[in-house]
């Protein structure tokens, strides 16, 4: 498997992207019907691009990072892509998250509109090239594709909740994206390059010239990327969006705010991890951070909605990011990462498992006066309680059980309880933001303030999560059963596995993630990787015959 791999990279690397195009393509040419023929071509594309990710992710970390030249153009002249342990592990993520969103979709969610398929397959392509772009103009590109095609799935299964909803998020994505190019304007014609490598080399040389410029370009961009990151005050399109968004489209959606949060991490520490720009916009990003997670953790106690606490608790973990990585500690990233990953899956989960109980609360109530006054039972003995009422075991529904477990796992994900994946990511981020002082150096008030919020948020998300279980499991007993067909069921169970994966194995991972955050903040390698990508000589006439 090794030498195969070996023999296709680096050109591999671009079926992320080359993949989804063609099934979207060809899913167009189908017409508008035959759904299960799209059905089987999304998921053979998302399947083949879940392993295509696995292979990427498994290489770069044996030996470290590729960059490829699609046009065979050098850098900084030409398109180039790149793959890191960052980038490689978001492609994971996302096409995992990609796969069980449409096996969920196929039950019956994918023919609730038109165009759903190719409109699937362009968001998996707009989010792999985001992630393996090399360029920020590039990925300002691949930025509008997955939007658009945001766009058209938060619309599937029309309603006026989401028409309203998309107007606002199509709204205040386009704001952001005017920003986007305005930053992107600004800081290429102070530097000459929008190459992410050629552009850190530049900004780490001793003398930056305009670095009010640049400044400036980076805090217009900072703004795009936080308002795609949903944080405070530019958030208020999240909840309404991801609330009324089909659930496929809404477990989607769980990654798609941490596009955001990924371009930060990214450009941040190539820009502003080392030299004389060192720092700039910390203190912005932890400010943010901070008072987005804490508003979104009350707003998910505010209110008694599953899908509006799903939605909240997506930018209760994008405030908790950014409050980490404006920490500007290489440990605190790490743990971040680790906690990213975990906290998306849960989500993703989350959204799933609402439209099995929403489903269930607004089926039929079976009701029955005197459940125990049947010939069956008088005929019977059986056992008495104090009041001298007869005990019968009620057996619960697997259905049911399943939802249960499924409700008490999100909770505990969610608001970062132990043993699971986000409680170990948010220790790993105390312990950075604690220990960032040393022995004889007081901990500064900053981290203080970072443990409050992670402690607080966790405290009041699980508040709200235990009173919405007890409201939603235990309020009507005599609830009909539920029905979860397999496709809905299978995804929902193979996203909490991921998380009890992530825990049982969560010192490899943990130290994969301290590894990626010490490449990100060691920029010589992604530097060497992209700037050193050779061109191909042109082929002999013998081999363009052969």
């Amino acid at each position: 498997m090794r030498a195969l791999i070996q023999g296709l990279m680096p050109h591999v690397m671009v079926a992320p992207i080359l993949l989804p195009m063609l099934s979207a393509a060809v899913m167009l040419l189908m017409g508008e019907g035959k759904r299960t023929a799209k059905l089987v071509l999304g998921m053979s594309s998302a399947l083949l691009g879940l392993a295509v990710s696995a292979a990427l992710f498994a290489w770069v970390d044996a030996y470290g990072t590729v960059a490829y030249l699609p046009g065979n153009w050098p850098a900084p002249f030409g398109i180039t892509l790149a793959v890191d342990r960052l980038s490689a592990g978001m492609l994971v993520l996302t096409w995992l998250l990609g796969a069980c969103a449409l096996c969920f979709a196929s039950a019956r969610w994918h023919r609730a509109g038109i165009h759903f398929h190719p409109l699937f397959q362009l968001q998996l392509m707009g989010l792999s090239g985001a992630f393996l772009t090399a360029d920020v103009f590039n990925l300002f590109v691949f930025f509008e594709i997955l939007l658009a095609a945001s766009y058209g799935l938060l619309l599937h299964g029309s309603g006026k909740p989401r028409v309203r909803a998309g107007v606002h998020y199509v709204a205040v994505n386009l704001a952001a994206s005017s920003l986007f190019l305005i930053g992107v304007s600004v800081i290429y014609g102070v530097t000459g390059t929008l190459n992410m490598a050629e552009l850190s080399a530049r900004l780490s040389e001793g003398q930056v010239a305009n670095r009010h410029l640049i400044d400036a370009g980076a805090a217009i961009l900072a703004v795009a990327f936080l308002a795609k990151a949903a944080a405070w005050p530019l958030n208020f399109w999240l909840v309404p969006a991801y609330a009324s968004a089909t659930p496929p489209v809404a477990a989607m959606f769980a990654v798609l705010t941490k596009v955001g949060v990924y371009a930060l991490i990214r450009l941040w520490t190539l820009m502003f991890a080392g030299g004389p720009l060192a720092g700039f916009g910390a203190d912005g990003l932890f400010v943010f951070g901070g008072v987005s997670a804490v508003l979104a953790a009350l707003g998910m106690l505010a209110s008694q909605r599953l899908a509006v606490q799903a939605a909240a608790g997506v930018m209760v973990s994008a405030g908790t990011l950014l409050a980490a990585l404006g920490l500007g500690e290489e440990a605190a990233l790490g743990a971040a990462v680790f906690y990213l990953v975990g906290s998306t899956l849960a989500s993703s989960a989350f959204f799933l498992l609402v439209d099995l109980v929403e489903r269930w609360r607004a089926g039929t109530t079976v009701v029955d006066e005197a459940p125990f006054l049947s010939a069956t039972l008088e005929a019977q003995e059986v056992n008495l309680d104090d009041e001298e009422a007869p005990l019968v075991a009620l057996p619960f529904p697997a259905s049911t059980a399943l939802m249960g477990m499924a409700f008490i796992a999100c909770t505990l994900l969610t608001s970062g309880m132990p043993p699971l994946p986000t409680f170990i990511g948010k220790l790993g981020m105390l312990s950075a933001a604690l220990g960032s002082g040393g022995a004889s150096v007081p901990v500064p008030p900053r981290a203080w303030l970072f443990t409050g919020v992670l402690l607080g948020c966790g405290l009041l998300t699980l508040i709200a999560l235990t009173r919405t279980g007890i409201r939603t499991f235990w309020s009507e007993m005599q609830r009909a059963r539920p029905r979860v067909r397999t496709p809905e069921g299978l995804p929902l169970v193979a996203l909490l596995a991921a998380c009890g994966v992530l825990t049982l194995a969560a010192g490899p991972t943990m130290e994969l993630a301290r590894a990626t955050a010490k490449s990100l903040y060691d920029r010589s390698e992604y530097i060497h990787a992209v700037l050193g990508a050779e061109v191909r000589p042109p082929a002999t006439a013998r081999e363009a015959r052969q």
